[in-house]
């Protein structure tokens, strides 16, 4: 991390989502906003949406999310309007399942090539078209190893600034955000390149 991003977050560090959120997008001029619509991911997308109402939201659909997190994902979208960018696989669930049969454990040597078609190539493929130059997203502090070691500003390998508004946010800080605003939470939610729930799921690890 550049000392430019080291003093950014002694900056950021004690100011408000809020105010992350506005800081950034009055920074950069065509920021993306990711999601997966797990739990709190409520959080980031009624303050972005709020802040820019325009501001493109990708979601790169495994194909493999639970009944609950589709339903949520529509209540959601048409509530905020958003602006939805969805990736999918190229491959379908039903031909993968046959090719790989089904979800290879993380042990499997075909886990990474299953990573690799259910997210990191849509993530990619988003990337491409879109072009952002910041990239907002609702990593927390203690969620894995290495979401513990980047802050409210990150840059991955490829120079693309991070932001992270609800960084030092707990879950207690995320419930009483959904109850300010009268939101709604979903717990039902499934990421198969995840598995366990401290294991980073392949996006933001770089």
């Amino acid at each position: 991390m550049n000392e430019n991003i080291i003093d950014l977050n002694n900056k950021l560090k004690n100011k408000r989502p809020d105010e992350i959120v506005r800081w950034a997008l009055n920074q950069y001029e065509n920021p993306i906003l990711t999601t997966n619509f797990r739990p709190y991911e409520c959080t980031i997308l009624h303050l972005c949406s709020t802040v820019m109402p325009e501001i493109k939201v990708v979601w790169c659909d495994t194909g493999y999310n639970t009944k609950a997190t589709y339903t949520y994902a529509e209540k959601i979208i048409k509530r905020f309007n958003l602006n939805i960018h969805i990736y999918a696989p190229k491959l379908t669930k039903e031909f993968r399942d046959i090719i790989m049969g089904g979800i290879p454990s993380i042990n499997d040597p075909i886990h990474k090539e299953f990573t690799e078609q259910v997210k990191l190539e849509p993530f990619r493929r988003a990337m491409e078209e879109l072009s952002p130059n910041l990239w907002i997203t609702n990593l927390r502090k203690g969620q894995t190893n290495f979401r513990d070691t980047i802050d409210v500003i990150s840059q991955t390998k490829s120079g693309l600034i991070k932001a992270c508004p609800f960084y030092y946010s707990s879950d207690k800080d995320l419930d009483n955000y959904l109850k300010e605003y009268s939101l709604e939470n979903e717990y039902d939610y499934f990421d198969p390149t995840k598995v366990e729930e401290k294991r980073e799921c392949g996006l933001h690890g770089d």
